[in-house]
């Protein structure tokens, strides 16, 4: 919103300059974005007044005219097609500096013309730097007082300042309440414009009917009969609208915009002889027409608020008049209306038609519900005194039921040192909530207050809102510069604990990309991934394909690698951590969280330098191993031989952990690989989060100095037996400085009776403090040897 400083220092003129203006209703929050001044610099410039105009002798397109100060006549030359005897223009006398259009002033002197002496130059307005307008030489009023300064006449000391306000203060979308906002700044008096109303001499009046009143629940308005058609906006009042963004256009055109501008509230004048009937307003019914004042015809939507009469629409309500109905120079009587509309059903209406008006930009805001019986008394008032005229009674229709309420917020003085940080007194907090207009009564309790809200404050709705006017009337400058303090201990890390979060990272370190899968599944799927657990049906499913909740993740992981191999993706490594819901005894769903994963392809990417083997179960077992040793307590786990409804017969692992079974590890099943349609062999794995991310405290040694010793041994035993079995034994009976068990070749063939095989094993020892001698490794050897012949009837090959 632009506005002249010179039009706000009528109502309120603190002690501070331009700039402390600017700064001050800056901080503030409303914020300044250029100040311009109303004309360039120039001197010398005055009221002159043309006595007489003749054509130039020499050029068709010059005339000389006789020209007067007040005190002196002078003969100047001038080429503009207006210049006229008995016209009061811009007269700069020899001497005077005019700002050039290259920035450079240039002074006024004695010139010769096509041999025709001029003392002077009569002016156009672009050349004194007001305007850009060059049709001709500036036409000054005909009681222009000939010979006064043009700076001093036309007010041109002046400075334009263009403020971009926040969508929450449409209050000060007026030059009154800028008045206030600054007044309240600077602890200044406000001169508002006093209230007048204007006694109606004739009875004429307009009916008007609210049909739709929730969108418009006042409508004001007032005949005036008998203007004057051909009177002209005064000068003061075109410098004003001029200065402030707004064309003049006729009186009560002007009139009506002044009011806009002065109070904040859009009014709109029709030609009373061009309405037909009475007021209507109502929503528009959709394709309804109506050429606007800027010429453009629009379709009406239904969801427009119209301003109708017996003909159709004669206005879009809260945005623009209807051409039809419009003020022309023919216009003799008048019907005033202003009103007030619901932002809601104004905002965005606007722009929908292409259109941003000054109207539609302060209704969207909110104006204040109770000032349209006073913009019509205004609005007469200057009326009566412009283009004169009768003025009828002021008459309002309106639905009080619909019209916003009078708002009382709670205000405790405690909530305000809090949010503000310092201690702000009892007594500046109302010294500021009453210069901000608002009503301040003290509740029985000490540091408590009820304020009212004046009807033009949409902003202020709870208590913050109040706490926010304190600051910004304070000065967000004034306020305490304090640093945050806060308690931040250093929380507490359980390192017996492995996050999932690791888990993650260690799987995408060995290549798996994770995945995530619909909890939901089908369900002749869910039994063929698992036959110890019924998959708890769904009351109302989405789909056939998700009519069952999860007991595993393998089926949407499979899915997820059937899903890539479809699309020649041979080489696939997924994992995904989530839930699966497992049916109690008790009828309550148990929600176990696991960590699946599914491999299958080339064991390794695709590359000159990489080889075409297929993964195998002993990658995937692998990368399980990998898991379990994040925490530390890889020996606390087990594979042991299994069977699982899902898995290869002979390729199937379960888990455990201290002898509890934690998961499965093994190849899909055959049938289930040829029966989805999948390239196998495929490996999968699924374990026990809660298991899995469970550590041991990581305890910390010196690294011996001492040499390792190490000895080897070939062992025959049963093809069944496990090397995990002889593990254990091995590093029971090999004593406490047993560091390693390592199992270095398998061999069954020649030299090997048929059901045996040989394992080959490597125990390594190590001392903290000294070298072990060979005593003491042999008896460790002897000790491992005779237990294992005793458990496996094991034997030392030869």
């Amino acid at each position: 919103m632009k506005f002249s400083e010179k039009w706000l220092r009528e109502l309120v003129n603190p002690a501070i300059d331009t700039q402390g203006i600017v700064d001050q209703i800056t901080m503030a929050g409303l914020e300044v974005d250029e100040v311009e001044a109303a004309a360039k610099d120039f001197t010398g410039v005055v009221v002159g007044e043309i006595l007489a105009a003749e054509q130039h002798p020499n050029a068709d397109k010059l005339q000389v005219c006789k020209v007067t100060n007040g005190s002196e006549e002078f003969q100047v030359v001038c080429g503009a097609p207006n210049a006229r005897a008995g016209l009061k223009t811009a007269f700069a006398t020899v001497g005077a500096v005019l700002p050039g259009p290259d920035g450079k002033d240039f002074k006024i002197k004695k010139a010769k013309l096509r041999q025709v002496e001029s003392f002077g130059m009569l002016c156009a307005e672009d050349e004194l730097g007001i305007s850009d307008d060059h049709d001709g030489i500036m036409e000054l009023p005909a009681n222009a007082p000939v010979g006064t300064s043009i700076r001093e006449y036309l007010n041109l000391d002046d400075k334009i300042i263009d403020v971009d306000l926040t969508p929450n203060r449409g209050d000060c979308l007026s030059i009154a309440g800028l008045a206030r906002e600054v007044g309240v700044l600077n602890k200044a008096p406000v001169t508002f414009v006093e209230d007048k109303e204007t006694a109606a001499v004739i009875d004429d009046t307009f009916a008007v009917e609210l049909k739709d009143a929730a969108d418009c629940p006042r409508y004001v308005g007032r005949v005036i009969r008998g203007i004057d058609p051909a009177a002209e906006t005064p000068l003061w009042m075109k410098q004003k609208l001029e200065r402030s963004g707004v064309r003049s256009i006729d009186p009560v055109v002007d009139v009506t915009n002044y009011v806009l501008l002065e109070l904040g509230q859009p009014m709109h004048a029709f030609d009373l002889d061009k309405l037909a009937g009475g007021i209507v307003v109502r929503r528009a019914e959709q394709g309804e027409k109506l050429t606007l004042l800027d010429g453009q015809e629009v379709e009406l939507n239904a969801d427009t608020l119209a301003i109708t009469d017996a003909n159709g629409p004669v206005a879009m309500a809260g945005i623009m008049g209807g051409e039809p109905t419009s003020v022309t120079a023919e216009t003799k009587n008048i019907f005033l209306e202003s009103a007030f509309f619901n932002p809601i059903s104004i905002a965005g209406r606007a722009r929908s038609y292409g259109l941003h008006t000054d109207s539609s930009h302060r209704f969207e805001r909110g104006v204040d519900w109770q000032l349209q019986t006073r913009a019509i008394n205004r609005a007469t008032e200057l009326l009566l005194d412009i283009v004169g005229g009768e003025a009828g009674p002021v008459t309002e229709t309106a639905n009080q039921d619909e019209l916003p309420s009078d708002r009382q917020v709670f205000l405790r003085h405690a909530k305000v040192n809090a949010m503000l940080a310092f201690e702000m007194p009892a007594e500046e907090i109302e010294e500021i909530l009453m210069r901000l207009g608002l009503g301040v009564e003290k509740t029985s309790t000490e540091g408590e207050w009820h304020i009212s809200v004046p009807s033009y404050r949409f902003d202020i709705a709870i208590e913050v809102d109040l706490i926010e006017e304190l600051a910004r009337v304070y000065g967000y400058n004034n306020l305490p510069v304090r640093t945050p303090t806060a308690s931040m201990p250093i929380k507490e890390r359980d390192e017996t604990k492995v996050t999932i979060q690791q888990v993650r990272r260690a799987l995408i370190a060995l290549g798996y990309q994770e995945a995530i899968t619909y909890s939901f599944i089908e369900a002749g799927l869910a039994k063929q991934f698992d036959d110890q657990y019924e998959a708890i049906a769904l009351a109302n499913p989405i789909s056939a394909e998700m009519a069952v909740m999860r007991t595993t993740i393998w089926p949407g992981l499979v899915k997820a690698l059937q899903y890539n191999q479809n699309r020649q993706q041979s080489r696939v490594r997924l994992f995904e951590s989530g839930q699966r819901f497992l049916p109690s005894e008790g009828g309550e769903i148990v929600q176990e969280n696991v960590v699946a994963g599914v491999l299958a392809g080339e064991r390794d990417p695709e590359g000159w330098n990489a080889g075409k083997d297929q993964v195998d179960f002993f990658d995937i077992k692998g990368d399980l191993e990998s898991l379990l040793a994040l925490g530390g307590a890889e020996e606390q786990f087990n594979f042991v031989a299994d069977s699982h409804v899902a898995l290869h017969p002979g390729q199937t692992a379960r888990i455990e952990r201290d002898g509890e079974k934690i998961g499965y590890l093994g190849a899909l099943h055959p049938n289930l690989v040829k029966g989805l349609g999948l390239n196998g062999p495929i490996y999968l794995f699924e374990i026990n989060q809660a298991a899995l991310c469970k550590g041991k405290l990581p305890r910390y040694s010196e690294i011996s100095k001492f040499p390792e010793s190490r000895r080897d041994l070939a062992l025959i035993v049963d093809e069944a037996t496990a090397f995990d079995s002889i593990r254990q034994i091995a590093e029971k009976q090999a004593g406490e400085f047993l560091k390693e068990v390592t199992l270095f070749d398998v061999y069954q063939g020649q030299g090997i009776e048929s059901g045996r095989k040989s394992l080959a094993l490597g125990l390594t020892w190590q001392h903290p403090s000294r070298t072990l001698n060979d005593e003491e490794i042999n008896n460790a050897i002897d000790a491992v040897v005779s237990a294992l012949a005793s458990e496996f009837s094991a034997s030392l090959r030869e």
